[in-house]
């Protein structure tokens, strides 16, 4: 049975889209499965980056069969964080759910949020208890990258979760509000606050197909702006990083003095210098690496350009 959702659905489903298209039917039978079960109205925003494949014709296919599934096309690909911010502030929902559309993170697990949001919270996210396909190494840069995070960051980002979850229309509507143009959600959720809970999960192998960003620097880039958007700690690092290595090139300093002065020989000459040039190099280039993060970040924030461009609405009421 399919509920009206045009107005002031219960729950809105923000779905992220790039070259999907094997995914978007199995997704599609799995997630009305569970409406029908909650048995409330509801809305399905697929947002899609413009993918060369057969995805959107898929999306178009359905929107006849279901009233309840709507359409945003952006004007080029803006990335999975714009996509699922644009979704997020076009959902007129109640409530909304973030999900990928792969099935790693199953939508059977909506049911369970949406009884958990009912006890009096705002934000219900999902919390990954095993990771199926992924590697090692994927595995230790996500460890990794949480614990740097949490431990440098002003905002508290819980472990081994992503953008799964499920948050009320205040919570929404405090996004608004923040306005930046790099949307790492899960710190800005983070960052709004309230009354937030979990669910744990094993996470799932993606249904079909491979993913759309690398897994190495991919994850490096998310952990990297999780940490230059919520904290300025590792400048503050970084300087006392470089008076500690002045402290140090100031003793060296004495040390080739005292050996002048007493006549001793025990620095070797041209590989010691190289080797302290090489290593201070290396600092200053790290710390203008740094600085460069943090002088580009504030770059866009100060042209103020949209974090997307939508192209078309389709089955929205309000065009």
């Amino acid at each position: 049975m399919l509920i009206s959702s045009h107005v002031n659905p219960v729950l809105s489903l923000v779905v992220p889209v790039y070259k999907e298209e094997s995914s978007i039917l199995p997704f599609l039978t799995r997630v009305e499965k569970v409406f029908e079960s909650l048995n409330i109205s509801y809305e399905i925003i697929f947002a899609l980056d413009p993918s060369p494949d057969n995805t959107e014709l898929v999306i178009m296919s359905e929107l006849s069969r279901n009233p309840n599934i709507k359409l945003l096309v952006f004007s080029r690909r803006f990335g999975q964080p714009a996509a699922t911010m644009a979704g997020i502030l076009a959902c007129t929902g109640e409530t909304c759910v973030v999900i990928d559309v792969d099935l790693q993170d199953q939508p059977e697990l909506i049911e369970q949020m949406y009884s958990k949001l009912k006890e009096g919270y705002e934000v219900v996210y999902a919390q990954r208890r095993s990771r199926k396909g992924e590697t090692m190494i994927k595995r230790v840069i996500s460890h990794v990258g949480y614990s740097v995070i949490n431990k440098l960051s002003d905002v508290q980002i819980p472990r081994n979760t992503g953008d799964f979850r499920i948050m009320t229309r205040r919570v929404i509507e405090e996004l608004r509000s923040l306005n930046e143009s790099h949307g790492f959600l899960r710190g800005l959720v983070a960052y709004v606050g309230f009354k937030q809970t979990f669910i744990e999960y094993d996470r799932d192998e993606r249904f079909a197909g491979k993913g759309n960003y690398n897994r190495l620097t991919g994850s490096f880039k998310i952990g990297l702006n999780g940490l230059i958007s919520f904290s300025s700690r590792p400048l503050f690092l970084m300087s006392i990083t470089g008076f500690i290595l002045a402290g140090l090139s100031f003793l060296l300093g004495i040390w080739y003095v005292f050996q002048k002065v007493i006549g001793l020989e025990l620095t070797p000459g041209l590989s010691t210098t190289v080797l302290v040039v090489s290593f201070f190099s290396g600092v200053q280039l790290l710390g203008l690496g740094l600085i460069g993060e943090y002088v580009g970040r504030i770059y866009d924030e100060v042209k103020q350009r949209p974090m997307y461009i939508i192209d078309r609405k389709i089955n929205f009421v309000n065009k």
